[in-house]
């Protein structure tokens, strides 16, 4: 897919704001309150983006830096099954089954700083540096070369805030913001001053803000709305000061902005294993699981977070049930019967895909057998321990599929533009 007329720049500077829609992003440049990040869109090309399913970052960033979907790099999100189990495990980098936009460049030559990328954790050697971001656990293992732990030491780099806190004490959400971004604006001050080709920096802050206080965005009398401005303004200075360094060593071309996904407002949480076990799919051999190790016996199907649901197949599952004629018309059944669910009349779903629908690869059997897109408002989990079809939690906003954004100085062209397709672009100007 072509996206852009113009040749291609021997430099490039990637800026990420996890989690920022693209209406939003438009409100805060044209009511004056990002002035900066408002100069620089007026100067290039700003597009709406999809992004891979589910639309969480593990996966979005993951199909961000390799430009392929689950079903090639290997991740389908935060959490995952260890084969022939039900039991939990966090993929890291090291399941990565594709090459990243680093490695690529890598290859020929050119020096990359990476800063704050979701999904790399722990962090391998690149020819340049990288940080990786969430989920990140010790500072040590999330820095290649480790030769720059001292430095960034010293500079105060975090990696992420305190999140559990945050959730409930959002004084102290705001403090770890502003403190968090502070330290990789001085990094990132000190990373510009090397050698380097390909930069790259992601804001994480945006994405845990919206999470824990997007009513504060809507509602300009909210008690948190002047802080989330603020915050806000101050991303935008990041933006500004970082543009300005790209433009006076080029002509600015090369410089690219976007999110991972979208975000919008929480009407209800859904407890997809909630409702598996209501309709006689999901049985438990307890009466209040802890986790998914205690399935039993004829169980046809279970969800992971966010909104995956697995068949249980024999073969693949150590109670699985099902075998390969019986896999059609109950995927068949489900996604029917999901599509037609209804909270207070309203519709939860807008579309229920099948594995094979959304992935490509040779690790597309290690996927989900349905992955389902919620409509706004609807916040698919995967929790075992609620009874409940329909809940809320304190979180107050969600991810959303099809409202990421991405911003050029060069003209896009084509139809819709897709997370996938940028990775290409970038390793392209190079040429």
């Amino acid at each position: 897919m072509v996206l852009f007329k113009r040749k291609s720049k021997r430099r490039v500077c990637v800026v990420g704001l996890d989690g920022v829609p693209y209406e939003l992003l438009l409100k805060l440049t044209t009511e004056g309150l990002m002035p900066a990040t408002a100069e620089i869109i007026e100067g290039g090309h700003l597009r709406r983006m999809k992004v891979t399913l589910p639309e969480i970052s593990s996966v979005s960033w993951t199909s961000f830096m390799t430009g392929t979907n689950p079903g090639t790099h290997g991740i389908f999100g935060f959490v995952d099954l260890k084969p022939n189990s039900y039991h939990i495990r966090f993929p890291s980098f090291k399941d990565l089954k594709a090459p990243t936009i680093w490695d690529k460049l890598g290859k020929r030559g050119k020096r990359c700083i990476v800063i704050n990328q979701p999904a790399t954790y722990p962090a391998s050697p690149i020819n340049g540096v990288l940080i990786a971001g969430f989920v990140a656990i010790e500072l040590e293992k999330a820095i290649a070369p480790a030769s720059y732990l001292p430095r960034l030491r010293r500079l105060g780099y975090q990696i992420d805030i305190d999140t559990l806190r945050a959730r409930q004490d959002h004084d102290f959400l705001f403090q770890e913001l502003d403190r968090t971004l502070e330290a990789r604006h001085r990094v990132v001050d000190y990373l510009w001053e090397e050698d380097w080709d390909y930069f790259q920096l992601v804001v994480t802050g945006t994405d845990r803000l919206q999470h824990f206080v997007w009513e504060g965005i809507e509602d300009e009398d909210h008690p948190y709305h002047q802080p989330i401005i603020k915050y806000y303004r101050e991303v935008d200075r990041l933006l500004g000061e970082l543009y300005g360094r790209f433009s006076r060593a080029t002509d600015g071309e090369g410089f690219f902005l976007l999110s991972d996904h979208g975000f919008t407002a929480i009407k209800q949480e859904v407890y997809l294993n909630s409702w598996l076990r209501e309709e006689g799919y999901l049985k438990f051999k307890v009466p209040n699981p802890s986790s998914l190790e205690d399935i039993k016996e004829g169980t046809v199907a279970f969800a992971l977070d966010p909104n995956r649901i697995y068949l249980n197949r024999r073969g693949r599952f150590p109670r699985g049930i099902l075998g390969e004629g019986e896999l059609s018309a109950l995927r068949e059944e489900l996604r029917r019967k999901l599509e037609g669910l209804q909270h207070q009349g309203e519709p939860v779903v807008e579309r229920v895909f099948l594995g094979e629908e959304l992935y490509s690869g040779p690790w597309v059997d290690m996927g989900p057998d349905l992955v389902i897109l919620s409509r706004y408002g609807y916040d698919m989990k995967g929790s075992v321990k609620e009874r409940e079809v329909f809940g809320r939690t304190g979180l107050q906003g969600m991810h959303t599929w099809d409202n990421a954004f991405f911003f050029s100085k060069e003209e896009i062209e084509g139809g819709a533009l897709h997370i996938t397709d940028l990775s290409e672009k970038i390793i392209g100007l190079f040429d």
